[in-house]
């Protein structure tokens, strides 16, 4: 128990994608969401007529976490934010499965998006964030028309490279099935005490860290576990190759880090993507997982210069 206790924590600390940021959507988000869709719900907003460009928060993550920069690219383009079912206190909707394959959390969201991009008509920019981009590059991947451009906010096409370079997805199947029993099962006091070591290490904006302590908990807890898992199990270093939509992958480096090793993390970024064939990357410093809210100005220069 206490090594199972000591990977959750480990996760906790390293993966990025563990933690949600819950806001109240802005006057300019507050549209009705989509019809049909029951593993996610997607608001549409911003400017009609404008290119479309879908934003898909993070692990547990409200679609409140792209309010700034949704205020940004407004004026410009038609926004489309999703919001995974049963993250950040929303219903848990056709996310209230068994984990097992004929009812993944992901490649159900994938599905959804593809449907909703077919039923619209658009050939959109998607923007992901953490586990946001996971599902960007599963998208591109599997539905490779669908996107125009994507945009990777600090994601890698194999999360679980950050506990070993030679993590496979067998060697990780039975620690995510263990983390996932432990996140599930973990009494809330102490679930939202650990928040209280994690959340520094996951953004340094002091305001942001307040509403990621408060929010965490507002996550439906299996919905929450069972997507974690299947992150940590979903491998694309060999799919990247093949993913030929333009693409600017951001990553954050902070200098004062100690996990991951800034150096060491730049250099998997650079390695998981060097077979993408229309890739840019940027590098932002001073950033920790969050880069919306720590260097705001840089990530939002970098994604509209990245879609003109």
């Amino acid at each position: 128990m206490k090594a199972i206790r000591l990977i959750f924590a480990l996760v906790l600390v390293i993966a990025g994608v563990l933690l949600l940021l819950n806001r109240p959507i802005s006057a300019q988000t507050a549209a009705k969401s989509a019809p049909g869709l029951t593993r996610i719900t997607i608001v549409d907003a911003g400017t009609a007529g404008k290119p479309d460009i879908i934003l898909i928060p993070g692990l547990g993550s409200s679609r409140a976490v792209w309010d700034g920069e949704a205020k940004l690219l407004a004026p410009n383009y038609r926004l489309h934010l999703v919001q995974v079912n049963g993250f950040a206190g929303s219903p848990v909707g056709g996310n209230a499965t068994a984990p097992d394959a004929a009812s993944a959390i992901l490649p159900g969201v994938v599905d959804e998006l593809h449907a909703y991009i077919t039923a619209q008509g658009m050939h959109p920019a998607v923007v992901g964030h953490s586990l946001g981009g996971l599902l960007t590059l599963m998208l591109a991947d599997k539905y490779p028309g669908d996107a125009r451009k994507l945009v990777i906010v600090d994601t890698l096409p194999f999360y679980a490279l950050l506990f070993a370079p030679t993590a496979t997805v067998e060697m990780m199947r039975r620690q995510a099935e263990a983390i996932r029993k432990q996140i599930i099962a973990t009494p809330d006091d102490q679930y939202a005490a650990m928040q209280q070591i994690v959340v520094p290490q996951l953004v340094s904006n002091k305001d942001a860290q307040k509403l990621v302590e408060a929010a965490d908990t507002a996550s439906d807890r299996t919905v929450f576990a069972n997507s974690m898992a299947e992150d940590l199990t979903t491998d694309l270093r060999s799919d990247v190759a093949t993913i030929k939509t333009p693409a600017l992958v951001m990553f954050a480096v902070d200098a004062s880090a100690k996990q991951p090793d800034p150096a060491q993390y730049e250099a998997l970024v650079r390695s998981s993507y060097k077979p993408m064939p229309n890739v840019t990357l940027v590098k932002i410093e001073d950033s920790k997982h969050f880069i919306m809210y720590d260097q705001p100005a840089k990530m939002d220069a970098a994604i509209e210069g990245f879609l003109k």
